[in-house]
């Protein structure tokens, strides 16, 4: 474990602390969640709290003053209890290990935090934590009962969610090197998904690909439930091939010739994520209808990555999608030109969202929908389309910058219909790569799995 990593990031909240006025940064990782009787669901740290300690046990807790100070509390070691759970790192060994400070037991938490926050200008805690803003409202009141004795308590609470979240935008080289080898892992699983598809099997069982691939590669497992969708069910945003196997609604369908599919699966690799989605026929050839769609998608994307650049806005990689989406929708004639009008008739109006109800792109990292602002934090409200066929005033999209880490996924949902022409009927495609920005453009994390229709095929056929 690299600690001066984790110190590095430490040390730039401390200093944006100081810069604001001062206090103590206060954050719980994620608690272990039941999922039946005594059995809980795989156990997943809070990416903020790793991504400022590298800490991934449960039962922790980390402290921080504005003057670079680090206190961690974790839970004791326990020969008995790590018998049945595995081994605890302990406070004894926390800050050589992790390179904290200083390290307490966990159950010093309520007697220490009242300490620490004594005298404080603000006491800076993610408010969209659960349940965290009680226990702060407890600690204060525990400093508060020592007004006589001259003790102060803090007269602000700051959000740190919103302080880190802007410092995850921008991923350092760790990260990225996490990063990259995570869109290598999720490819591979894509490409052999693809080599694996035949007529006959269930989705599930092409999921089962997925997950063998992301373990045998190295990740923890998908870093969200994989979406398998065949037929008509790739036009289900969400689709879970395996719904049925957990009681849930939805199921496995059996893929058959003529139709395609669509997976939209990543990996998580060293706490990081990948988000991928390809669309490829089931039986390693496109229909006429189905390539024409598709390309038009793929086009699409090609014009949101040309916009993914320093100084591009978010959204204007969103907006060089809807166009050709638009366009293409016109020239087919899914959307009526007697109807619509012209392109920019159909964009003021979200016509093309029957089509494509989505954004084209996302934060990626940490988290799959990764923390950051998508608005710019310092310009004002403007009136602008408010992506519905209506206007809006809001700030403007954010610019990009390099370093930071997006989704470029336009797609395309045609459900049967009777204003549709049957060849277009139940046809879902969905393109969608990461994307880092660089100084000169972006660099795409994830294309060791081919686009191009041709390539596909090629692949398909063992090529």
């Amino acid at each position: 474990m690299d600690t001066a990593v984790y110190r590095a990031r430490r040390d730039h909240v401390a200093a944006a602390l100081r810069a604001a006025g001062g206090g103590v940064a206060v954050l719980a990782t994620a608690p272990e969640r039941p999922r039946n009787g005594d059995n809980d669901h795989p156990y997943r740290h809070d990416s903020g709290f790793y991504y400022l300690t590298g800490f991934d046990e449960p039962g922790a807790w980390l402290l921080l003053d504005a003057d670079g100070r680090s206190l961690m509390l974790c839970r004791p070691k326990d020969p008995e209890r790590e018998v049945w759970d595995g081994l605890r790192l302990g406070p004894e060994a926390a800050p050589s290990v992790l390179g904290v400070d200083e390290a307490q037991p966990l159950a010093r938490l309520d007697e220490l935090l009242p300490q620490r926050l004594a005298d404080q200008p603000a006491v800076w805690f993610p408010f969209a934590a659960e349940g965290l803003a009680a226990r702060v409202a407890g600690w204060l009141d525990a400093v508060r009962a020592r007004a006589r004795q001259g003790v102060g308590a803090p007269a602000q609470q700051r959000d740190l969610g919103v302080l880190l979240d802007e410092m995850r935008l921008l991923k350092d080289e760790h990260e990225l090197a996490l990063m990259r080898r995570a869109g290598e892992l999720g490819a591979a699983a894509h490409a052999r998904a693809m080599q694996a598809c035949r007529p006959g099997l269930h989705e599930h069982e092409l999921e089962a690909e997925l997950l063998y691939a992301f373990r045998r590669g190295g990740a923890a497992g998908p870093a969200y439930v994989p979406i398998v969708a065949s037929g008509r069910n790739a036009c289900v945003l969400h689709h879970q091939a395996g719904a049925a196997a957990l009681g849930l609604q939805g199921g496995s369908a059996v893929l058959k010739a003529g139709e395609l599919c669509l997976i939209d699966a990543g990996c998580e690799l060293g706490s990081y994520a990948s988000d991928i989605t390809r669309t490829f026929p089931v039986d390693g050839r496109y229909t006429p209808a189905q390539r024409t769609l598709y390309e038009l998608v793929l086009a699409a994307q090609e014009a949101a990555i040309a916009e993914t650049r320093p100084g591009a806005r978010k959204m204007d990689g969103h907006w060089a999608a809807v166009r050709v989406l638009s366009a293409g929708l016109l020239d087919l004639g899914l959307l009526d030109r007697g109807v619509h009008g012209g392109v920019d008739d159909v964009i003021a109006a979200a016509a093309y969202r029957r089509f494509f109800m989505h954004g084209t792109g996302h934060w990626l990292g940490l988290d799959v929908h990764d923390a950051g602002e998508y608005l710019a934090l310092d310009e004002p409200p403007e009136d602008q389309p408010d992506g519905q066929g209506g206007r809006c005033t809001r700030r403007p999209s954010r610019r990009l910058q390099p370093g930071m880490v997006l989704t470029v996924e336009p797609g395309l949902y045609v459900r049967a219909a009777p204003d549709v022409d049957p060849r277009w009927w139940d046809i879902g495609i969905r393109i969608e790569d990461d994307a880092l920005v660089t100084p000169t453009g972006c660099e795409l994390l994830s294309r060791g799995v081919p686009v191009a229709p041709d390539e596909i095929e090629r692949l398909m056929r063992g090529g």
